[in-house]
């Protein structure tokens, strides 16, 4: 069932052992049924006493060492040649129904040598967040690491105010990093470097296995580079923000991983965000393509030594990577949209359409999740009631709603299928989410994060018990800023 995590074969210093800090008195609160059978896991046998005292970091799985990885940074820039997992602890590996490996780590089970003071606690409200973004971004078909359960410690944590403390158990496919490249290569650690390039060709690109040297390290650099950018395409194209692109929060998998202030846009507006330590936008909705690219720049300094025998054409190699994924952002990224506007491929006439519609979104503030529905319900051939009413006042988009009219020309059903597929109708959202783990700590109610997981599972699928959660917010609801729960 579990098997020692790959880390111990490569490397010590890859890690550091972690003593375990038992919590005064843990309790399943939620299991996702659905990932543990994926994982061959029995559901009942994850509610015993046993399972919760190693989903609580109480007790160390039968012969597995659980460690703390180590990782560096740039955090808002600002680099930090030591962090490491500060309130994570890596249990060890499991195998999903299909053959693949995956890490299972507690987030919230203590402290760990790289804690920097912290008490490696986590608040309810913030692993619950978690949970309902991760199977959300899931069901969306997005990579991102998955929630297991969620498991109440029995003690308080301090933060603005004292709050149930919780354990999140989640699966990723790696949690290697950009800034776990950077550890290394802040140390000129070649060694560790190639240990950890031949790592991650082996988890995440295995068909660059039969590729050795420079060759390797340049594929690596390239397929990284690629899956970053339709990583990030994907969230833009459902208004996904992530709030905190550091680079020990860029998995070198292409999965989304770490969330913490993330949200997904109520009205559209390139600026926005969420995050309330990201005060300048660094991390803003509408940069987060600059900053995946800018992340990716870290990972190819790292990997200079690896890409050429001089640096210049070593520097050479990574610039022509970088460029190749910016590319791959700008492609992806409207050919999602055109889908979303119920085009097959793209071309010049639904690339403007598409430019068109996001101007005349911003100029009226109008919700962009619900926008796509109206437009979906209109292509259907209903006059939707959902279509933000502010358009109304805008000359501008009854022009371009003929002129997309014109360009769909007799397909509109095809492409009202297309678009279903294209635009949920349930996304995250930041206020809804707020209030319902608010809740859940205050009261032990769990109603509103049952009704979010249902949402957040079943997107695209209108639902008349949960059809409130569509709405967008009312102009006071908006704007609610989160933390990442440390």
């Amino acid at each position: 069932m579990w098997t020692q995590h790959r880390y111990q074969a490569l490397s010590a210093r890859f890690y550091e052992p972690v003593e375990l800090s038992p919590s005064a008195s843990p309790s399943l609160l939620m299991l996702n049924e659905s990932l543990a059978e994926d994982l061959n896991l029995d559901p009942d046998w994850l509610r015993s006493v046993e399972a919760v005292a190693y989903l609580a970091g109480n007790a160390a799985l039968p012969g597995v060492e659980p460690v703390a990885l180590a990782y560096a940074g740039h955090q808002f820039g600002n680099f930090v040649p030591s962090l490491g997992d500060g309130r994570a602890l890596l249990l060890g590996e499991l195998v999903t129904g299909d053959g693949k490996p995956v890490e299972l780590q507690l987030k919230g089970s203590g402290r760990t040598p790289f804690s920097r003071g912290g008490d490696g606690r986590a608040p309810l409200e913030a692993v619950l967040r978690e949970y309902i973004f991760s199977e959300a971004m899931h069901a969306l078909s997005i990579p991102t690491s998955r929630t297991l359960a969620v498991v109440l410690t029995g003690e308080q944590v301090a933060r603005e105010t004292m709050r149930p403390g919780a354990v999140l158990a989640r699966t990723a496919e790696s949690h290697v990093r950009v800034g776990s490249f950077q550890y290394f290569a802040a140390r000129r650690d070649n060694e560790a470097l190639g240990l950890l390039i031949d790592d991650v060709v082996a988890r995440s690109y295995p068909d660059l296995l039969p590729l050795q040297g420079v060759e390797r390290a340049r594929a690596l650099l390239a397929a990284a580079c690629a899956r970053q950018a339709q990583l990030v395409a994907r969230w833009m194209a459902v208004g996904f923000i992530h709030g905190v692109m550091n680079t020990d929060n860029i998995s070198l998998a292409g999965e989304t991983i770490d969330y913490g202030p993330t949200a997904f846009l109520d009205n559209y507006n390139p600026g926005a965000t969420f995050s309330s330590i990201d005060r300048r936008g660094r991390y803003a909705y509408g940069n987060q393509p600059a900053m995946a690219g800018w992340g990716m720049a870290r990972f190819a300094e790292t990997l200079l030594p690896f890409l050429a025998d001089n640096e210049a054409a070593a520097i050479a190699a990574a610039q022509e990577a970088l460029d190749e994924m910016s590319y791959a952002f700008q492609e992806a990224y409207e050919q999602a949209f055109a889908e979303k506007l119920g085009f097959v491929s793209v071309d010049d006439r639904n690339r403007e359409l598409a430019n068109r519609l996001r101007d005349l979104m911003s100029e009226a503030e109008a919700d962009f999740t619900a926008t796509f529905n109206a437009l979906n319900a209109i292509a259907a051939g209903r006059e939707a009631d959902l279509l933000p009413q502010v358009f109304a006042a805008l000359p501008a988009f009854a022009a371009w709603k003929a002129d997309w009219k014109a360009a769909l020309g007799t397909q509109t059903e095809a492409s009202a299928v297309r678009m279903r597929r294209a635009n949920p109708r349930y996304i995250m959202r930041n206020h809804r989410v707020a209030a319902a783990a608010d809740m859940a700590a205050a009261t032990g109610s769990l109603s509103g994060v049952l009704d979010l997981l249902e949402a957040a599972r079943h997107p695209f699928d209108r639902n008349a018990r949960i059809d409130y959660l569509a709405a967008p917010p009312f102009p006071e609801e908006r704007g609610i800023r989160t933390t990442c729960g440390t």
